[in-house]
Formats: structure tokens, sequence, C-alpha cells
């Protein structure tokens, strides 16, 4: 068996047990157009450059012929069958032209912290993963090219990359003592480098309702990483009141269902669910599902990102309030105690309303914050009304809605307001690391939604 069978069948073995893989995409291979300097392999007959400093492994699968080479002081050349170097007179190829040489690019430009770099080995059409988690998690085995020459960053060395196992080189590593002999061999060395460390174990996810990544400590080196071809800045969101989920680099449009789960929750059977009976019916969303720390505090929860990626907005949010509606009508089942959500504004220029309010005027918001306030003071005068009707799901953009399967909340049903909501606690928003732009300027306020004010708010 090969070791493109070897790397299948361990990619099929991970499938089966349930394990989450990462893929890692850029190669060092001589004909990769990316790794030279003009976007393409060199011309017959070109003066070929390596850069002197660096080391490198470099995969060559066919024949070429240059009119000159410079080759690195440290690196190996790997030949396919039938793959080699000869000379050729400069000007060979017509088609080539003449000027400056062709230079093989700085191949210790790729970042192990480099969500770009990798892809999940497990991605289904319309689910994604926030930055974070797009770089290996420590319960993650990563796969490594089998046919193919690479090179890694392992970053600054603050934290080790912790993975469930390595494949590399046709061996798979679980060990640590295994992994750290290869690392410190010829091989490994022209394949990783930097001050960084990695390390294998303690092995897959064994929790039905999934596992914390744990990449948030390397978040700032990842977000850095993501965004250096922009200069280190978030480029801004297309709607007001943008999210910044867990685990994100930076704000987004849509919105976040974070659901509180007991025992017999399956993150895997919610995510199948999502995908099957939901996404269908919203064209332009993609969904993120992981589990994350709850801020503040150690709890977990589950994390529903829904992000809008389409030409027609406010699909995120008819998806958070069906989601919601949901969980109030099957949480038991599904092992859901509990579920809230937030909303971003409709996108600038856009007339449709992403949550009861639009992104038009709000020149009735302290009139409907006066009339809440009188609705409020109805509420406790009428107690026993307030103990005896079934839950309702409540919604305002960027403000907490809750439905708990279990306890009925304290509230009654007016039929002047069953369209409107009434808002829940401001959510909080998770700080940028060091390397985004902290521009999310926007504040969140309590509010009722008064319909006598929908023409001042449209």
């Amino acid at each position: 068996m090969g070791a493109l069978g070897r790397a299948l069948l361990w990619l099929q073995l991970c499938a089966l047990a349930r394990a989450a893989y990462k893929l890692w995409v850029p190669t060092t291979d001589f004909e990769a157009a990316a790794n030279w300097s003009q976007n393409r392999t060199p011309c017959a007959g070109a003066v070929v450059q390596f850069p002197a400093d660096k080391a490198v492994s470099v995969v060559v699968r066919a024949s070429h012929g240059f009119s000159d080479m410079l080759l690195p002081r440290d690196g190996e050349f790997v030949l396919a069958s039938g793959a080699g170097f000869g000379a050729a007179d400069a000007g060979r190829d017509p088609d080539c032209g003449t000027g400056a040489p062709a230079l093989f690019l700085d191949p210790d430009r790729f970042s192990w912290h480099d969500p770009r770099l990798w892809r999940s080995g497990d991605a289904a059409r319309g689910l994604f993963s926030v930055d974070a988690e797009r770089v290996p998690c420590r319960h993650d085995d990563v796969v490594f090219p089998p046919d193919a020459s690479f090179r890694v960053g392992l970053g600054p060395g603050a934290r080790p990359a912790r993975v469930r196992s390595v494949q590399a080189l046709g061996q798979t590593f679980t060990r640590d003592e295994d992994l750290a002999a290869f690392l410190a061999s010829r091989a490994g060395r022209l394949r990783f480098h930097g001050p960084g460390a990695l390390r294998v174990g303690p092995g897959a996810c064994a929790d039905p309702s999934g596992c914390v990544c744990g990449d948030a400590e390397v978040q700032p080196w990842i977000c850095a990483a993501l965004l250096q071809p922009l200069g280190g800045r978030c480029p801004p969101a297309a709607c007001p009141d943008a999210l910044r989920p867990e685990g994100q680099c930076c704000d987004l449009c849509g919105a976040i269902v974070s659901l509180t789960h007991g025992p017999t929750f399956d993150i895997e059977r919610y995510r199948a669910r999502l995908l099957r009976a939901f996404l269908p019916q919203y064209p332009g969303l993609q969904a993120a599902v992981s589990k994350v720390r709850r801020r503040p505090g150690p709890h977990t929860e589950v994390q529903v990102v829904l992000a809008e990626t389409g030409p027609r907005p406010g699909g995120a949010g008819r998806l958070a309030r069906a989601l919601l509606a949901d969980v109030a009508e099957h949480g038991a089942a599904l092992g859901v105690l509990s579920a809230t959500a937030r909303e971003s504004g409709a996108p600038a220029g856009d007339g449709s309303a992403a949550g009861p309010l639009g992104s038009g005027s709000r020149a009735g918001l302290a009139g409907g914050v006066a009339a809440g306030l009188l609705l409020l003071l109805l509420a406790l005068a009428a107690g026993t009304l307030l103990l005896r009707r079934a839950p309702r799901l409540r919604w305002t953009k960027r403000e907490r809605l809750v439905a708990t399967p279990v306890e009925a909340p304290l509230g009654f049903s007016n039929p002047v307001f069953d369209e409107a909501g009434s808002a829940g606690p401001v959510p909080r928003t998770p700080q940028p690391p060091p390397a985004q732009q902290a521009g999310n300027s926007s504040t969140s306020r309590s509010y009722f939604v008064n319909p006598l004010f929908a023409e001042a708010e449209a």
C-alpha cells in the first residue's frame, strides 16, 4: 500500500471513530506555481534561484532544464521517477521571455497558526468553523500531505501546539517521545521549524456533547496570521451592531444561538439536524456549531453561529427564531435545557429588517421604553396570569432571547404585542485579541418594541 493509500485509510478510520482531523494544504513542491515569484514553474533556459539561507525539502516530479541554478545551503530535492535537472540555453523557450530570475519564495512563510492553510477533513456544505477552530484543536488528528513536500513554522513557542496525532512521511505519531525524535531528525528539521513545540495526546473527544477546541490562548497568533495580508486590521462589517462569536477574529453579520444542555445532548446529532432540517430552507446562510467556554466562568455552552453570506439579509434572524422555537418544542428530546440568541442589524442601506427593528430611524425608542415600563407595571399587577401562561419566544436585535422548555418564564400574552418582544440582558461582546481591529463601537440598550412607534423606527 502506497503513502496515499495509507493516508486515505487513516482518514477513514478517523471518520469511523468520530475523530475530527485537519489537512495541511500548502506544499513546497517544485511544480507548484504558488512557490515561484512569477507565479509559474520556471521555463526551460531560465535562471532559478533558491533562498541561500533557508532549509527546505522540495519534491520534483518532472525533468527541467535551466541556464543557471542557485541552490540553498541546506535542503534536499526528492526526485520522482523520471524527474531531474539539466542544462538548457537561455531563451530556449520562446514563451518564457528574458528578465529577472525565477525566485523560489521563502519556504518559512507558512505558519501552523494560519487558518487559511488548513482544511477540515469532515467539512460539509453549509457548515464552517470559527477562525480559532480552523487550526488543529487538541483532539484533532493532523495529516500532512503524504506525497508532497512541506514546511511548517510552529510559532513563537509561548504555548506548544497539542493535537491527538500527527501523520507525516507515512508515519503516524501518537506518543510524544516518537514525535520528538522525528522533529529532531534531519527530515523533521527540514519540515518543521521555529521555537514552538508540537505535542500529541490525550486522545479523541469522548464527550458526545462535544469538547472545547483549546486554542483560545493562541487566538492572538491565529488572528495575526489570518489578518497579516490586511495589515492586521479587520475589514468593516457590512451591518450595524455586528457580532463577534467566541473563536472568531472579526465581526460578522448574522446571529448567534447559545445552548445549555444536559447529559443526553449529542452535538453531532444536533449538527446533522441543523444541516438536514433547517439550513436548506435558508439559502445564503452558513452555520458553525461547537462547544465554547461561557464567559464569564468555567462552564461551557454550545455556540451556533449563523453567518449571512448571501445577497438577501435577514435569514440568520429568522433561522435563529426557528431554532429557539425548536428548542421550546423539542428541547427535552434533544437534551437542550435552554437557548439564547443575539442578532446583528440589517446591512447599511438595506430596507429589510433583520429583527423587529430594521436599519432605519429609532426616533421612537424613548417612547417605546416608557410604554414598555408601563406594561411591566401592569404585568406585575397580573400575578395570577404570570404563573399560568405558557412560555413565549421573545426577540430583540442585539439582545438576549431565552427559550426554556422546562420552566415557564414570567410573562403574559398581550394580543397588541404578539409581534414584539421584551428585551433581555445585554450580551458582553468578547474582547478582540491584539492582532484584531477593536472597532466594534456600537452600543446595546435594553428596550421594548412599541407598535405605535413602528413607523418611526422603520
